[in-house]
């Protein structure tokens, strides 16, 4: 992980607040790695400036809490909701994502036509499905 920190795919404010344990397992920091080794780093590599991790790995009781989907991937530590803070690069990252990189899901947050509010993006190692979404606001 070159670029990105176990530490930025377990903070969450909601988990400090609530006292919620975020504390992934030994096959869900392997699953991070994977999506850091295959997609983010490459994507970091490309953009050439810092990408923040808004949400990564969720514990169950943490992904409840923030009103996750029980079948989230942030669960299994193969999915990452990214951004820039800006919707104009968060729009390029999510055409480079879907244009040169591998990945399971890719949905387009909110925001507008100038881009998204953030980026989800999901890897896992087999059958991927090359989903692509966009969740308006």
């Amino acid at each position: 992980m070159k670029h990105f920190s176990l530490k930025e795919f377990t903070r969450s404010s909601t988990a400090e607040a609530e006292g919620i344990q975020n504390t992934p397992a030994v096959c869900e920091v392997a699953r991070i790695e994977d999506l850091v080794k295959e997609v983010l780093d490459p994507l970091r590599e490309w953009y050439g400036r810092p990408i923040y991790v808004t949400s990564g790995y969720r514990s169950p009781k943490l992904n409840r809490a923030v009103g996750g989907a029980a079948t989230s991937q942030h669960l299994r530590g193969e999915a990452a909701d990214i951004t820039t803070h800006s919707r104009r690069a968060n729009k390029k990252l999510y055409e480079y994502i879907r244009k040169h990189l591998p990945f399971d899901q890719l949905i387009w947050e909110h925001g507008d036509r100038t881009g998204p509010d953030w980026v989800h993006v999901s890897y896992k190692r087999e059958r991927l499905r090359g989903q692509v979404l966009k969740i308006d606001s």
